[in-house]
């Protein structure tokens, strides 16, 4: 498995030849749906799903996400697959797995929206933008490290309830290179103390997982 950071929130995933894309949003860059045969959205933002890039992708594109990101597309010229917690699929040679229900509150009465986490090959779960801590054993964790709805308190936590063997951030485009500085101090402390690998990957930088 080949596990890419494109940019801010969004992850390429590579297996045998076949690829696909989480959360490829209006943060992120661009080419983010090159040589992809799926995506997965974990939730409505614009920072996680970009809705022109989606409608423009064409027909053999395969999008999984949640109600909310269904009826927000709306009519697309791809194939939507609506999921939610508990359900299990494949999508480019990968399983996947669905844990988490709602985006982490923002701000007072802004309502809350649905979110949804993906566990991948039962080995990588990213959150999306939630704190869900999964009833299983986690490899590798994509934990969000900077948010209007994230303090640095919250995300330490969530690694230490989680316990990955690595961590790599994500979320984390909204931050200057000072905040990226403090973003890797505070990783690197937390992986010394759980005696884990966690890290940042810059856009573009990819790992390979045997």
């Amino acid at each position: 498995m080949k596990l890419t950071k494109l940019g801010h929130a969004c992850w390429r995933f590579e297996k045998d030849g076949r690829t696909f894309v989480l959360d490829p949003g209006s943060f992120s860059g661009t080419g983010l749906l090159d040589d992809a045969e799926a995506v997965l959205i974990t939730h409505e933002h614009a920072d996680h799903v970009d809705q022109n890039l989606i409608k423009s992708a064409g027909a053999d594109l395969e999008v999984w996400t949640c109600n909310g990101v269904t009826t927000a597309l709306g009519e697309v010229p791809v194939k939507i697959q609506t999921v939610r917690e508990g359900d299990v699929f494949d999508v480019a040679g990968f399983s996947v797995r669905v844990i988490g229900e709602w985006h982490a509150p923002t701000v007072p009465d802004a309502p809350i929206i649905q979110n949804i986490g993906f566990l991948i090959d039962d080995r990588v779960f990213y959150p999306g933008d939630a704190l869900t801590v999964p009833n299983v054993a986690v490899e590798t964790l994509l934990v969000p490290s900077n948010a209007p709805w994230l303090r640095v308190w919250d995300f330490v936590e969530y690694l230490r309830a989680v316990h990955p063997d690595h961590a790599f951030s994500t979320h984390d485009g909204l931050v200057n290179e000072i905040g990226s500085g403090m973003i890797d101090n505070f990783l690197a402390m937390e992986g010394k103390s759980q005696k884990s690998d966690m890290r940042r990957l810059k856009p573009g930088e990819s790992i390979e997982f045997a």
